[in-house]
């Protein structure tokens, strides 16, 4: 059985980067919405992507972005991935990553809700490496609720990240029941907006990896 992947998203400080790396994260994520709560300047996440040691993936998340806002943040921040959150198309989300960049994987977030076809989801998006379920809630983000997972139907042919509302106490069940590629997770392990508690970073983690046998 595959090793299930750990994403924790919405970074915001130098501790928390270092508490996810030690904690055996495979990425972290930096949100690029000003809207959010959680989102942090180019500056910033360049300064906490500098803390990230070798094979840990900086990722940065964007909502229905202009191309030139991806361009200068793939100029200030060494990211390894890109996450489109919003309501982007395929050809949105291709157009948004510059050319000097073209071979920089992205991910395509779908808002999870009664009616909605991942099927058809998945292949209105082939040029992503990636589909990460959230909840949906309105505005964007998962607000801390997690979606009826009997709406992932069998047979997505893509690696597949399971978010919304997942937290130390339900992440061992999600991975039990859906075995999904990556779990992803932001409120979950925080004690307010943007603050993240690496006791519950560790505890996520260890609920992952006993999930995994």
């Amino acid at each position: 059985m595959s090793r299930t992947r750990i994403k924790i998203c919405g970074l915001t400080r130098p501790q928390d980067v270092i508490a996810a790396a030690e904690a055996g994260a495979d990425a972290v994520g930096f949100v690029f919405y000003p809207p959010s709560p959680r989102n942090i300047t180019f500056e910033r996440a360049a300064e906490l992507a500098s803390l990230l040691p070798p094979f840990v993936t900086a990722v940065g998340l964007f909502v229905d972005p202009q191309a030139e806002f991806v361009a200068e943040a793939l100029r200030r921040v060494p990211l390894q991935c890109l996450q489109f959150h919003g309501d982007e198309s395929d050809a949105q989300c291709a157009a948004a990553v510059p050319r000097s960049n073209r071979c920089l994987p992205w991910i395509k977030a779908a808002r999870m809700r009664p009616g909605i076809d991942l099927l058809e989801f998945s292949a209105s998006h082939p040029g992503a490496c990636g589909l990460l379920l959230d909840t949906f809630v309105e505005g964007y983000g998962g607000g801390g609720k997690v979606f009826d997972w009997s709406l992932v139907p069998p047979g997505i042919e893509r690696p597949l990240v399971l978010s919304g509302g997942l937290d130390p106490g339900n992440v061992g069940e999600a991975v039990c029941r859906l075995r999904p590629w990556a779990v992803d997770v932001s409120s979950g392990v925080e004690v307010a907006k943007g603050i993240k508690d690496a006791a519950k970073i560790a505890a996520f983690i260890a609920g992952v990896r006993n999930a995994d046998g």
